[in-house]
């Protein structure tokens, strides 16, 4: 995910398959299907996806993340599976899709041993993937309406990413060949980014190879999105096209070189396009973490953003119909830019346990005040990671300013969600221009990595409102 970097013959074989789309409408495909640039249900209701990844093969244990998941208010969870060729293999399928009815959410099957082909020397093929999807097919098949098969992620890296290409429409066609009827997603070569724009350039003869018409394709979105014109130039081009398509995986800005999520989360509201976050726990990189430790009850910042911020899942998801759930609303824009990262993609251990302090002394001007509370989220030799949460008071508040003095020595070398200044020991950390403005009683976060030689006492909070 996260490494930037004919014949006449032919021709014939182009015309045959534009010919079987024409007379193989979407309505052929049963469960899940496409529906020009939509997902929709069996019913014909749009679903416009709302999740997080879950990377399940590395955390069998895990099983309460999808109630977990569902509370956080998705509608949707991206699991993450292994063939065995480098992880699992995964042969609990049936239980995953029970784990995902029962919560009521939509499930997405990944083959993650894909990850970099021809960069990475031990990935799968997109085909080795296929053949895994043909043994598990007793556990899929009936399953349409709630099992979407994404059918390998990140299938190729940097080298040679135009072998993109034949390989995707290859495992298509063998899928269909196989009877799978499925809706069918397909990752992006670049390590999902497509920054040579091979899905792009190529997404018609992708969308061609599939005789039921019944595929989505998928963009991960990093550090090459790290601007709104690239993401926006991006999203324009598929939708100028009329063709399908979902953001598989994406981070957030947690410094300036990162990708830029307000864009992403707010052109896929106004778009009507399905957005699935990276990851729900288990990072090697805990800065892609939402939750601590798989804890739902300790969300981090880029958690705390996802579930409860502005154009979230919150605020935006809507469950399935199949599920009982009602219709999904129109799209609208909301939320400027503001402040995303590239995550592991191999098993790690989980954050270290965390240390907290409860609100700090506030502060109020005109009856407004404020409290901080400060939590040591996880923490290596010579660095730790941290999160403050802010809670207006018993009124709105416009501005938050959080102060405090470190007393061993520890220095802020990164921050996000809020402007962090230092004077020798001493620590200021203002709101952004997203997130001052908090109801009575509301609640926002920011996080920061910093250094600690020796001791790393949590340090006593200061809030002052505005």
């Amino acid at each position: 995910m996260k490494r930037l970097l004919t014949t006449i013959g032919v021709a014939v074989l182009a015309f045959a398959a534009s010919v079987l789309v024409a007379v193989s409408p979407a309505e052929a495909a049963v469960g899940l299907r496409i529906s020009g640039t939509d997902i929709v249900e069996a019913n014909g209701q749009k679903f416009v996806m709302r999740g997080v990844n879950h990377p399940h093969v590395w955390y069998t244990g895990q099983t309460s993340s999808f109630a977990n998941i569902k509370a956080a208010g998705a509608n949707t969870v991206r699991v993450v599976l292994g063939s065995g060729k480098r992880w699992g293999p995964s042969d609990d399928v049936a239980a995953v899709i029970t784990l995902c009815k029962q919560n009521r959410l939509i499930c997405v099957l990944e083959v993650h041993d894909t990850t970099g082909y021809g960069e990475e020397g031990a990935a799968a093929s997109l085909d080795e993937a296929v053949n895994y999807w043909i043994t598990q097919k007793s556990a899929l098949v009936g399953q349409e309406n709630y099992v979407v098969i994404n059918i390998g992620n990140e299938p190729i890296g940097n080298v040679n990413a135009g072998q993109w290409t034949a390989a995707t429409v290859a495992a298509i066609q063998k899928m269909r060949t196989n009877g799978f009827q499925h809706l069918l997603m397909v990752d992006a070569p670049n390590w999902g980014q497509d920054w040579q724009y091979t899905m792009r350039d190529n997404a018609q003869t992708i969308l061609n190879a599939d005789t039921q018409r019944n595929t989505v394709l998928s963009i991960h979105m990093y550090a090459v999105f790290n601007t709104a014109s690239a993401i926006t130039d991006y999203l324009n081009r598929f939708r100028t096209n009329g063709w399908p398509l979902v953001i598989g995986e994406f981070g957030w800005r947690f410094n300036s070189n990162e990708v830029d999520h307000e864009t992403i989360l707010a052109e896929a509201q106004a778009r009507g396009l399905g957005y699935l976050a990276w990851s729900w726990s288990g990072n090697t990189d805990p800065i892609l973490d939402m939750t601590v430790g798989f804890d739902p009850n300790q969300l981090t910042t880029w958690g705390q953003r996802i579930v409860n911020g502005a154009n979230g899942l919150k605020a935006t998801a809507r469950e399935a119909t199949v599920f009982g759930g009602t219709s999904s609303p129109s799209p609208s824009a909301s939320s400027g830019p503001s402040p995303s990262a590239s995550p592991s993609r191999s098993p790690s251990a989980s954050p270290s346990p965390s240390r907290s302090t409860g609100p700090s002394p506030s502060a109020s001007q005109g009856g407004r005040s404020c409290s901080a509370a400060y939590t040591i989220t996880n923490s290596w030799p010579g660095g730790f990671q941290a999160e403050v949460k802010v809670t207006a008071g018993g009124s709105a508040v416009t501005g938050w300013a959080v102060d405090w003095t470190f007393a061993n020595g520890q220095a802020v070398t990164q921050a996000w969600s809020a402007t962090v200044t230092s004077s020798g020991s001493a620590v200021t950390a203002r709101n952004a221009s997203w997130n001052g403005s908090l109801p009575a009683g509301g609640s926002t976060s920011f996080g920061f990595l910093a250094s600690w030689n020796g001791a790393n006492a949590v340090p006593v909070l200061t809030c002052t409102a505005g």
